[in-house]
């Protein structure tokens, strides 16, 4: 009898793990235009040395995204990140991968090298993490075409569905 009970905790145990896993990520509502922000603005560096800034992408929707090579939940986003800027990239959206890793390009350019990230990464700093309120990777904001933040995905996987129905309402927008 004590088998049967411990077969059927075992079994109730990694059910719970199971749909934990499955369980939606992270979901954010889009800002009401008139109570949006402006996003903090970041001048930092991509793989060759050319300066990137938000600056740049004014007039695109831009998903910018923290992570780092370590982080799991964020090599998990990377690829419907990528989806996102090929399906709406010529509806002027843009990805930027704002990398937070402390060995810095050391470790990131292997990275992108196997993964084959189809956007811009930048490397970023303590200065730009701050700006933003980074605590927990990753972490993912959407931000208009006039610079400002219209959603917030902070600490935690992207509920997919959520993310792609906020990028395409702000797409729409012309």
């Amino acid at each position: 009898m004590a088998l049967k009970g411990l077969k059927c905790a075992a079994f109730l145990i990694l059910t719970a793990f199971a749909v934990a896993a499955e369980s939606p990520g992270t979901r954010a509502e889009l800002v009401p235009e008139k109570e949006r922000k402006a996003a903090p603005e970041f001048a930092l560096n991509d793989s060759s040395g050319r300066t990137v800034s938000l600056k740049d992408y004014r007039g695109k929707v831009v998903l910018v995204d923290f992570w780092a090579t370590w982080c799991t939940g964020c090599k998990k986003e990377i690829p419907w990140f990528a989806d996102f800027q090929s399906r709406f990239g010529a509806k002027r959206f843009a990805v930027v991968g704002v990398s937070l890793d402390e060995e810095g390009w050391k470790v990131l350019r292997p990275f992108l090298a196997d993964g084959h990230v189809p956007y811009e990464v930048v490397l970023g700093n303590d200065e730009t993490a701050k700006s933003y309120g980074i605590e927990n990777m990753p972490d993912t904001f959407l931000i208009d075409r006039k610079g400002r933040l219209a959603a917030a995905y902070r600490g935690g996987l992207v509920d997919r569905e959520n993310i792609e129905s906020n990028i395409k309402a702000l797409v729409a927008k012309r």
